[in-house]
């Protein structure tokens, strides 16, 4: 870790915390961009990278892409305008994202014993070890997906399968939530001058607890569902009072220093996921709440006021997602109409919270009956749908001319 008395790193950029003038330039200003072309290689010598040296700079951050494909089959299932044929593309999306994350598990799998200590450095590493969650959300994504495609095709050994994965994801997110939290507290010594979105991601597995739950809890015994009804409430109020207690950090940093630097602008999104998934797991609970059952057995009326509640506090928390949305989509296209956007994996923020705040639109328009609101889900949909293809042709792009995958333009650079 680096000391507060040298400098901090957060998106590759080197933060002098000696100097307010020099403190501004880092990567909200100027971007990982010219961070990391100051650590690049002669041209001769990146000629030479071979094939694997470029695996060697798999990061944690790569598992966005599964994270938003995966949403797209969630996406592609739970939008409220369907047609034929539709649930066979979801089903598609579904299955690349399982292959797609075995294939990066393999990469990742291959760097880690190819690279002395490489695991434990990319844990404690300061920037890409805020992207770690992204593999524990990319396994809830897959579990998600299994429980809304596979119920219907599969046997009731698939129910049990999904019950004993989602308290194995509990017991696992909640370790991690709070040791990635005592990680970062203990020595990463972050400025706010740095503070980013991302920053939330440590307590986003814990938080899609609840968003798993609403997925799980259908397919279960009435005695199955309420110990999962109340792990998901109390792991998404978990989630959501988190990201609370980081949002005004985030607001004071927009506020002190401006608008992040072009290419790091897409991860704005970010902050738009608390809310949007907070919204889809409290209504798909109490959707899912176990009637007639155990403490519903003793207050029938829990669940008529519960399904009420979770409507209504839904939409309260929707505009949250709303005006971050809607600033943020401000940010980026201010800096596109200059031709200032740079690829990065955070341009896959583009797709995976902005999944929740979709799904979100269209729960609400079910529960309120309102087709209106249920057509301008449909329309996000549609604008998600195709923002993935954007953001993996780009991807693709960032690849082949060398601009990730990179020796020094990656997250794991120091």
């Amino acid at each position: 870790m680096l000391a507060l008395s040298t400098h901090s790193n957060v998106f590759g950029m080197s933060l002098p915390l000696v100097h307010a003038d020099i403190m501004k330039k880092d990567n909200w200003e100027e971007g990982h961009t010219r961070a990391a072309d100051d650590r690049l290689k002669s041209a001769e010598a990146l000629s030479q990278v071979i094939f694997y040296e470029r695996l060697r700079h798999f990061t944690w951050a790569w598992f966005t892409l599964i994270m938003s494909t995966g949403g797209i089959a969630l996406l592609l299932h739970g939008t409220p305008h369907r047609f034929r044929g539709l649930d066979v593309i979801g089903k598609i999306f579904f299955l690349l994202t399982v292959v797609l994350f075995l294939l990066l598990l393999a990469g990742m799998s291959f760097r880690f014993m190819k690279t002395h200590s490489a695991l434990k450095a990319s844990l404690m590493h300061p920037t890409e070890s805020l992207f770690f969650p992204c593999f524990l959300l990319s396994i809830a994504t897959i579990l998600a997906n299994t429980a809304s495609y596979g119920v219907s095709s599969t046997g009731p050994w698939l129910p049990v399968a999904l019950r004993v994965c989602f308290w194995l994801y509990t017991a696992l997110s909640t370790v991690s939530a709070v040791a990635q939290f005592f990680v970062l507290f203990n020595g990463a010594r972050l400025p706010i001058h740095s503070m980013t979105p991302a920053w939330i991601l440590p307590v986003f597995p814990a938080m899609l607890t609840g968003t798993l739950a609403a997925t799980i809890m259908p397919s279960q015994a009435p005695d199955q569902r309420l110990p999962m009804l109340v792990a998901g409430v109390t792991y998404q109020g978990l989630g959501w009072i988190v990201a609370s207690l980081i949002y005004p950090l985030y607001l004071g940093r927009l506020m002190q220093d401006g608008l992040p630097a072009p290419a790091m602008r897409p991860g704005m999104f970010i902050a738009v996921g608390p809310a949007g998934y907070t919204a889809v797991s409290i209504i798909g609970m109490a959707r899912a709440i176990p009637a007639n059952y155990g403490y519903f057995a003793t207050y029938p009326l829990a669940e008529q006021v519960l399904r009420i509640m979770a409507l209504w506090v839904s939409i309260w928390i929707w505009c949250v997602a709303f005006w971050f949305f809607a600033f943020s989509l401000l940010a980026v296209l201010a800096a596109a109409t200059k031709w200032n956007l740079r690829f990065s994996m955070a341009w896959w923020a583009f797709v995976f919270p902005n999944v929740g705040f979709t799904l979100a639109t269209g729960s609400i328009g079910e529960e309120l009956d309102s087709q209106g609101i249920q057509w301008v889900a449909s329309a996000m949909s549609i604008c998600i749908f195709v923002m993935w293809f954007v953001v993996l042709y780009a991807q693709l792009v960032a690849v082949r001319h060398r601009k990730i995958l990179w020796p020094g333009r990656d997250e794991d650079r120091r």
